[in-house]
């Protein structure tokens, strides 16, 4: 299936209805970008189990968060 949608000049864009349907998202609901090595980029639905395996994940790294971390890691 392919589908085609027009980037706005903000950046946003409408999911075609088949895709959205095949996505089973809706209003409110989360979707993730994920950048692969080819070059390619899947968007899939975020699952309950994703977002709380990403909030324990950002729990155990908070020595990386700090003004320093930002600084250096500003710009890339």
């Amino acid at each position: 299936m392919t589908s085609i949608a027009k980037i706005t000049a903000k950046g946003q864009t409408t999911i075609p209805r088949e895709i959205r349907e095949v996505l089973h998202v809706g209003p409110g609901d989360q979707i993730v970008w994920e950048f692969l090595d080819d070059g390619t980029v899947r968007v899939r639905r975020v699952q309950p189990l994703d977002l709380d395996y990403l909030r324990a994940l950002e729990g155990t790294m908070s020595e990386w968060h700090g003004a320093a971390d930002e600084e250096a890691y500003r710009d890339l």
